[in-house]
């Protein structure tokens, strides 16, 4: 029987930016459509207004567009990050859902505490079901997702990935 080979480092970056940065921005979408009946389009323009300003609004598709690739180059970046830390670190590969949420949290404070207030965004939306549902959602959509990627490059993932919640 052989054993699978371990995705190439590029191929987990890939992978990674894109399953985290689609399941953000899904999680980002239908969150605002069921709480205030914000449309996908309107979400997009909001991650451009970073770069933008408030202008991003009157850009129609061209600055969701826009915003659709900040948003995946961004999540390429952080994933990016986690694959090229966990080459030192073997911590972050032998337990990627531990690690991964601690990633996922800290990316929710880099990107809330520093990269958004320096950013041309303005005031973002301080409601309080939407902080706790996004730091949840970054820790468990952002995070963990990455860290498994990085996990399937790394040459102990060879074999079966073992997913490890809690223990050793």
């Amino acid at each position: 029987m052989s054993r699978a080979r371990p995705l190439h480092p590029a191929v987990a970056i890939a992978l990674g930016g894109l399953v985290a940065g689609s399941l953000d921005i899904l999680y980002a979408m239908a969150f605002w459509w069921l709480k205030a009946g914000v449309g996908p389009l309107r979400i997009l323009q909001s991650v451009a207004a970073g770069a933008l300003g408030p202008a991003s609004f009157d850009g129609g598709a061209a600055s969701a567009t826009l915003g659709l690739a900040l948003h995946f180059a961004i999540a390429t970046a952080m994933a990016a990050a986690y694959v090229l830390a966990a080459r030192r670190v073997p911590l972050l590969l032998r337990r990627p859902c531990l690690c991964g949420a601690a990633y996922g949290l800290l990316l929710y404070a880099a990107m809330n505490l520093v990269v958004v207030p320096l950013s041309a965004a303005g005031a973002q939306p301080r409601d309080p079901l939407w902080v706790a549902c996004s730091i949840v959602a970054h820790m468990l959509l952002v995070g963990v997702p990455i860290a498994l990627f990085a996990r399937l490059a790394s040459a102990g993932s060879t074999g079966p990935v073992r997913v490890e919640i809690h223990g050793s």
